[in-house]
């Protein structure tokens, strides 16, 4: 069903009225291989962040998606430093989430998923010391991790000088991950990008200026520009967009047609 500011599809196809929370569901969807989904929420101007936190750019409209999103995924990946600043806490979903999930042949939660080359975690973060699914960590061969990390968190050592992401996902999928959902930050995206590993941006474009200062969605090292077609267009009551742009899968509908609701 449908709760607080409506959200409506107006490109392709504009549909008749509010999406309810299953329709939205389908709009997103799985995809039928392999697949990492990049979730951001920007100022008009650009802006990752307002006062310091994304959450002050996230109204409700945002956090639904943002729910939903979580509950279609394998696993949810996200960098250390967006883990530390963000104050990230276990990954639980609602009663009729997990029903879905269990409906599609899915565990009741994903598993979280933390990239970090320098191991700087705390196990006594609830993220981990109160998590219903064991999180996995992405990590450097030589990283040492702090005591008592090992108890409550898988390591994968992938990479030397700095984590291998392409090798780390390879992992993940080896370990039945196969639809992955990364929520930043900057660097984690911008490394990503540079390796081609991203399939899909789901961007919310939240109605407000942020002014100078803050950094943009992506950061790091340049890298080559890489189309990415837009599939959809959502809006909210509030003014809120919601824009998904996604590789070309295999079977996919043109962009002009309506998606499936």
């Amino acid at each position: 069903m449908s709760v607080g500011s409506p959200i409506s599809r107006v490109w392709p196809a504009p549909a008749t009225g509010p999406l309810t929370d299953p329709e939205l569901a389908t709009l997103y969807g799985r995809a039928g291989r392999p697949h990492l989904r990049v979730n951001f929420v920007a100022s008009a101007d650009g802006a990752v962040t307002l006062d310091g936190y994304s959450e002050g750019l996230s109204g409700e409209p945002d956090k639904r998606v943002f729910g939903l999103l979580r509950m279609l995924c394998d696993g949810l990946v996200v960098a250390a430093g967006t883990l530390r600043h963000e104050g990230y806490r276990a990954v639980r979903l609602s009663e009729p989430r997990r029903a879905w999930r269990r409906k599609q042949g899915l565990t009741e939660y994903p598993t979280l998923v933390v990239v970090s080359g320098s191991l700087d975690l705390d196990p006594a973060q609830a993220a981990f010391a109160d998590a219903p699914v064991r999180p996995v960590v992405l990590t450097r061969d030589a990283a040492e991790p702090p005591p008592g990390l090992t108890d409550v968190a898988d390591l994968v050592r992938c990479g030397a000088d700095r984590v291998d992401l392409a090798a780390g996902l390879a992992e993940l999928r080896r370990r039945g991950l196969d639809q992955l959902l990364c929520e930043g930050g900057p660097h984690l995206f911008g490394a990503l990008t540079a390796a081609d590993l991203v399939d899909e941006l789901c961007l919310t474009v939240a109605p407000l200026l942020a002014g100078a200062g803050p950094g943009r969605i992506t950061a790091g090292d340049a890298s080559a520009p890489r189309r990415l077609p837009l599939r959809h267009v959502l809006a909210a009551g509030d003014g809120t967009l919601m824009l998904r742009y996604a590789r070309d899968p295999d079977g996919a509908p043109p962009a002009g047609a309506a998606p499936a609701a």
